[in-house]
């Protein structure tokens, strides 16, 4: 087994457990979304440069790229959590397996598998059921929202991939220092926040998003475009789990059955992946 390889994938189990949080500390904060976007992008971005090394802003194009589609997903993930469910937000934003497999063999040479297009076909059947159900304008606005986060997060990721050989952190502070600087507006006029309003706010900058990306920076070296958005299939679950246990929101009928059907055939995807992996390990090691 390739040692680089299976860390990468605790590393993106971990990284998993942290996004996790954001649904339940967002709702959380009583501030607008684009106002908590801006706050939690200084945090990470400050825990970020303090807790890495030797690190290089060339301000290349992927590097570039990579902040923006970072910030876009980020911001945009604010605002479909904000108005629509937890598990609607998270779920959409999942979606971003299908982008990565459209585009990653042009900008990666990661071609997409027979596997990978079944994937998508599924995921896309299960996200039907998330706009039959949204049928408010609210509710549309959030998951229109959080389909685009699930883009921008695909960019985001490819971009960050064709840094392998590099060190893709850097794009992920330029992105987070970008959502402080959109958010500004919001932040000054966002209203004073109670204790526990600011103790998950700092949660959200250092934990939710600093401690995630430390580990999904370092795992996008080891693993495919494609594992990166797959392995972490627990977030989806977990997310609004936490926001079920504590604030008693529960997403509808339809929307648990599209969210049983996307996570479902993710879930299959990633395995074989894996097992897919450890095939070809096996094989060289053979030779």
């Amino acid at each position: 087994m390739n040692p680089a390889h299976t860390r990468a994938v605790f590393q993106l189990i971990a990284t998993a457990l942290f996004w996790s949080l954001a649904g339940l500390l967002i709702k959380a904060v009583a501030w607008p979304p684009m106002a908590i976007s801006g706050a939690r992008g200084l945090l990470a971005a400050l825990f970020l440069i303090l807790t890495n090394r030797g690190l290089r802003f060339t301000w290349s194009r992927d590097q570039l790229i990579g902040a923006a589609g970072y910030a876009a997903c980020t911001t945009t993930f604010c605002v479909a959590t904000k108005l629509t469910t937890a598990a609607n937000a998270i779920l959409l934003q999942y979606t971003a397996p299908v982008w990565v497999a459209l585009f990653g063999a042009w900008f990666l040479g990661e071609r997409a598998t027979r596997a990978d297009w079944i994937t998508i076909a599924l995921v896309l059947s299960g996200m039907t059921l998330f706009f039959a159900d949204g049928l408010e304008m609210a509710h549309w606005l959030g998951n229109g929202m959080g389909l685009l986060s699930g883009m921008c997060f695909a960019g985001m990721t490819i971009a960050l991939r064709r840094q392998k050989d590099g060190s893709p952190v850097e794009s992920i502070i330029l992105g987070n220092g970008l959502a402080f600087l959109i958010g500004v507006p919001w932040i000054i006029g966002a209203p004073a926040l109670p204790a526990d309003g600011w103790i998950a706010l700092f949660l959200l900058g250092t934990v939710q998003l600093g401690c995630s990306y430390w580990f999904y920076a370092r795992a996008i070296k080891h693993v495919t475009a494609l594992e990166a958005l797959l392995i972490p299939v627990i977030e989806p679950i977990l997310n609004p789990l936490w926001v079920l246990l504590a604030l008693h929101e529960k997403p509808s009928p339809l929307a648990l059955i599209g969210g049983v059907i996307v996570l479902g055939a993710i879930t299959v995807r990633a395995v074989l992946s894996i097992r897919e992996r450890q095939r070809q390990a096996d094989g060289a090691i053979a030779e």
